[in-house]
């Protein structure tokens, strides 16, 4: 049985406390602030260019000696289906219209998966950061084996035994189990595929019992009573997204903040209307307008997403916010307004009381 002093030691941390990577949102300021805390920071690249995922690593460096965690997407490449694609876009034409766009006439794959993308593989292995994680998938066993040469630890994103046990398999050394409670995009393998929609609590006991790896609960867990809980029921460390959000070092803009904040952050839904892939987020006029009847399939992932970036960054200059992605767990009313070292510190002392 793996405990959680077995984990932080070897991860070099003080606290079983993970801050979700978080693309877009995750920043050097907010990892390294995390580290410096003792939990472990995470930076989320599976969004930026290399050069962008490079400058991220070597700032995070500068402001800690810390460990942290770089997470990829390991998704599978796009599904180019034109009519599809037509459609969503043809659909989505009286919202472009309105945020003074003309509708485009095609979709972008803005982000290389990690399993094609040979320049990502090569910058982690230059720079080594202690802990590399993986979503939506896993990569090959080859680059597994590289990493682990290179003394990186992995870690892999499950929301069911199926994908815990192919992690397992691979040999990958801990597994994060999403909960659907989660904020943001669930890290299923195959969206296709029917998701049981596993609660954290069902998850992390399913898979401490059926796997032998370590097992970190992602999912709905917002303060150290919580942390407490998983921990109890067989992880070793809690990962929180949300949860750091409102925090000053995270890139949440204003109108992502003040929702998080009030009436919005307690109406979540799990939808693919955003991105083209099962993601939770707070509900607004673009998740009800997609998910309407007879509203056509969303294009695949990522080119929903690029129309939506497209649709929102263009609406957002003319104050309109209900089309942007803003990504939120279950627990998102809880969230609270602190830096992240304040947060930290508040989480530990929560966790200690029920200790």
């Amino acid at each position: 049985m793996h405990t959680t002093s077995d984990f932080i030691e070897k991860l070099g941390i003080c606290f079983p406390i993970i801050q979700a990577p978080m693309a877009g949102v995750s920043t050097p300021e907010l990892a390294a602030a995390v580290s410096n805390a003792g939990g472990l920071g995470s930076l989320g690249i599976g969004a930026s260019t290399i050069d962008q995922a490079r400058n991220m690593i070597e700032q995070t460096r500068r402001l800690t000696r810390q460990p942290f965690n770089v997470n990829v997407f390991c998704h599978a490449p796009a599904k180019r289906d034109s009519g599809r694609e037509k459609a969503w876009l043809e659909y989505l034409a009286p919202l472009f219209s309105e945020a003074g766009l003309d509708t485009p006439d095609q979709l972008d794959e803005i982000y290389t998966s990690f399993l094609v993308d040979d320049e990502q593989f090569e910058m982690l292995l230059e720079l080594r950061p202690t802990v590399v994680s993986f979503h939506f998938g896993i990569p090959s066993a080859d680059c597994i084996a590289c990493l682990r040469e290179a003394g990186i630890y992995t870690m892999a994103t499950a929301t069911n035994l199926y994908e815990a046990t192919l992690i397992e398999q691979a040999g990958i050394d801990a597994i994060v189990a999403q909960g659907t409670e989660a904020g943001g995009h669930r890290g299923m393998f195959n969206p296709e595929i029917t998701d049981e929609c596993l609660s954290t609590m069902v998850l992390v006991r399913l898979l401490a019992a059926k796997t032998t790896r370590p097992i970190i609960a992602a999912g709905g867990i917002m303060d150290g009573y919580a942390i407490s809980s998983m921990l109890s029921l067989g992880a070793v460390a809690a990962q929180m997204g949300t949860a750091f959000v409102l925090c000053p070092e995270s890139a949440a803009n204003t109108a992502y903040r003040e929702n998080l904040k009030g009436q919005r952050a307690t109406q979540t839904r799990l939808t693919d209307v955003l991105s083209g892939r099962p993601a939770r987020g707070m509900v607004n006029r673009l998740v009800t307008f997609g998910e309407a009847e007879n509203s056509p399939l969303p294009a695949d992932y990522p080119l929903a997403y690029d129309a939506v970036k497209r649709l929102s960054g263009a609406a957002s200059k003319l104050g309109n916010n209900e089309f942007a992605a803003q990504w939120a767990g279950q627990g998102a009313p809880l969230a609270r307004e602190l830096p992240a070292s304040t947060l930290m510190r508040v989480l530990m002392a929560e966790t200690r009381r029920q200790e």
